[in-house]
């Protein structure tokens, strides 16, 4: 397959024309109509500093449906003990560059360059970028940020200062979804750490098909809060904007 170079319209070729690796264009820029235009045909950048902008569209796409939603024993646990302070949108710029600074392993740089910051930065300011936090006696020590359209949250990066943070921050935003009545998480690319939350793979096919039905519900911009998920089943409770579990079973 052919990778095609975009120029100054605002324009991404056909998603299956992806190669293996899932890269399907390079060049561009990361102005908000564009990066929206991506998102919206399941296309996302993912490069390194020095790298020319390459946007993706990788298959099989890794998912996961709100209400399928899987919250282990021991996360259950750390949700309901009340140890984390979980919000949304306190932080957004703390949060991504969070996530561009932690070190991580088998990786010797950052994919979020200073270009991406700003990018996503622009995003939130619009409304369409988000964030989920946690929080210990006032510090972040761990979250996750993403972009969402109509009924989908593309989820970009998570970054964790303490044991299940980002874990917990990403459970709370995902019941939060379920609740909102979100269709899908694009979690991106498979790893072992999503799929125990219940995300899936999909052929690149079945996922643009149930992005186009996700998009035609309305976007929910401007800043997020959590609030009273109207199924007890979820087991949340709300208190000034943030999320805690109580003492009994959540699924």
């Amino acid at each position: 397959m052919p990778v095609y170079r975009l120029d100054n319209a605002l324009r991404f070729p056909d998603p299956a024309d992806a190669d293996e690796s899932g890269l399907l264009a390079v060049g561009g820029d990361l102005g908000p109509e564009r990066l929206l235009l991506a998102y919206s045909l399941g296309i996302f950048p993912w490069y390194e500093e020095g790298q020319p902008i390459l946007w993706h569209s990788p298959d099989p796409r890794m998912v996961l449906r709100p209400e399928e939603l899987r919250i282990s024993r021991s996360l259950r646990k750390t949700l309901r003990s009340g140890r984390f302070d979980l919000v949304l949108d306190r932080a957004f710029p703390a949060v991504i560059r969070a996530c561009a600074e932690i070190p991580r392993r088998s990786q010797r740089g950052t994919w979020i360059t200073d270009d991406m910051v700003e990018a996503y930065e622009g995003l939130y300011d619009r409304g369409y970028a988000h964030s989920a936090e946690a929080y210990v006696e006032g510090e972040l020590v761990g979250g996750l940020y993403g972009v969402s359209i109509g009924g989908c949250f593309f989820g970009e990066s998570m970054f964790s200062r303490r044991a299940n943070a980002s874990k917990a921050a990403f459970a709370a935003l995902s019941l939060q979804l379920a609740t909102w009545g979100f269709t899908l998480v694009d979690c991106q690319l498979p790893t072992p750490h999503l799929a125990r939350f219940g995300a899936v793979e999909w052929e690149r096919e079945q996922f643009l098909a149930t992005l186009t039905t996700a998009l035609a519900a309305p976007t929910r911009r401007g800043r997020w809060h959590f609030d009273t998920p109207p199924d007890a089943r979820l087991g949340v409770g709300n208190s000034g904007g943030s999320m805690r579990l109580p003492d009994t079973s959540n699924r």
